[in-house]
């Protein structure tokens, strides 16, 4: 069994033994992934680049719970939807390896249709 198909299991089993499939449709999906994404946002909010730094020291537990949040209710939601995430994580790079070419985008933030 891969590490990825065991943690989905373990995400199944601890929401199916309590009973919360029914809250747990695509638009429930989508809107705590938003959410569990602002509350590891606000962990940074305000902060300049060195506060970060020192911030992230003292504070990694808090910030990896709230990038596992994100991470579990993703792969559910994928899971759910009948996707291979990492299937479609892989088709995802092949696309933004075609829209970033090296060439054109190499040290560069800017968006692939500005490029």
């Amino acid at each position: 069994m891969s590490d990825i198909k065991g943690i989905i299991d373990k995400i199944k089993k601890f929401r199916d033994d309590r009973d919360w499939m029914q809250f747990h449709d695509p638009k429930n999906m989508a809107v705590s992934i938003t959410i569990e994404a602002a509350e590891l946002l606000e962990h940074f909010q305000w902060k300049t680049k060195d506060e970060v730094q020192a911030y992230i020291k003292d504070n990694k537990e808090e910030i990896s719970d709230e990038i596992a949040d994100i991470a579990m209710y993703l792969f559910e939601l994928a899971d759910n939807l009948g996707l291979d995430l990492i299937e479609a994580m892989g088709k995802k790079l092949k696309k933004n390896e075609a829209k970033y070419p090296i060439e054109k985008a190499k040290s560069k933030h800017t968006k692939y249709n500005k490029l």
